[in-house]
């Protein structure tokens, strides 16, 4: 689980790496090389920018990129369902962890976006 007092969307993706490391640890050596790695790198590259989101003044950019990195993670999530390398079950679990994150981060870029307007 992940620390107290973190913002939810650095909470849920936390636990969602936690849990995605736990499956694709158990690909197929020939998926571990290709599809896990994607699906892993992508999953890292996009917690690091929601990161470098928190510390910048101008956090939009880098949400942007964090949200295509999430459509670039549920386009792995899928494909490994297609290959039958998660289960129906995770598979319905990890897209309904994705679209919380994803409202989540949505959420985000709409206040950054609201803080940009006059008035």
């Amino acid at each position: 689980m992940a620390r107290d007092g973190q913002s939810p969307i650095f909470a849920k993706s936390y636990d969602f790496i936690l849990w995605l490391l736990n499956h694709t640890e158990r690909f197929p050596k020939s998926e571990r090389f290709r599809l896990a790695r994607r699906m892993e790198d992508s999953v890292f590259a996009f917690y690091e920018t929601l990161l470098r989101a928190t510390r910048t003044r101008h956090p939009q950019t880098f949400l942007l990129e964090a949200d295509i990195e999430l459509d670039r993670l549920r386009l792995y999530v899928r494909l490994s369902h297609a290959r039958g390398l998660f289960r129906d079950n995770q598979y319905r679990f990890a897209a309904e962890q994705l679209t919380e994150i994803g409202k989540l981060l949505g959420g985000w870029l709409k206040s950054v976006s609201q803080e940009k307007r006059p008035g």
